[in-house]
């Protein structure tokens, strides 16, 4: 079973990286940044999310393959496209986090667990995703 959620996607290797929020929280603007630090995207703004051997793999509704919106310039087409990846990992734009070192944090998405971060208003937040996506955070 494919279901559509509200969120855009990039994966780094082969690592994915779902990005919700409301409308205007800066999903679409967090994958541009992370592509322009080598991601690769997989979906803008609707992603496609099914459980395949126990693991959540994101894909693209056809009509929006390898493109994203950057507010105030229009859609914009790119070749940095990946067709799927399994998500490793959340973030949730609509809270911030505010802890130096925050707890371990996760949610639940079509029955499968995934680690989950809140936004970080500076400029590292690409950055550290990007680190979190070649690894994982230390515990």
């Amino acid at each position: 079973m494919i279901q559509s959620f509200h969120a855009s996607c990039v994966a780094f290797g082969a690592r994915g990286l779902l990005i919700r929020g409301a409308s205007g929280s800066g999903k679409s603007s967090l994958a541009l940044a992370m592509m322009a630090r080598g991601a690769a995207l997989i979906a803008d703004d609707v992603t496609r999310l099914a459980v395949r051997n126990g693991q959540l793999v994101a894909t693209c509704p056809p009509q929006g393959r390898g493109l994203i919106e950057a507010r105030n310039m229009g859609i914009l087409r790119t070749a940095r496209v990946q067709d799927q990846t399994i998500l490793a990992l959340v973030a949730d734009l609509d809270d911030v986090e505010t802890e130096r070192l925050p707890v371990a944090r996760h949610c639940d998405i079509l029955g499968v667990t995934l680690d989950l971060v809140r936004r970080i208003d500076g400029p590292h937040f690409a950055d550290a995703l990007l680190c979190y996506l070649e690894g994982q955070r230390h515990a």
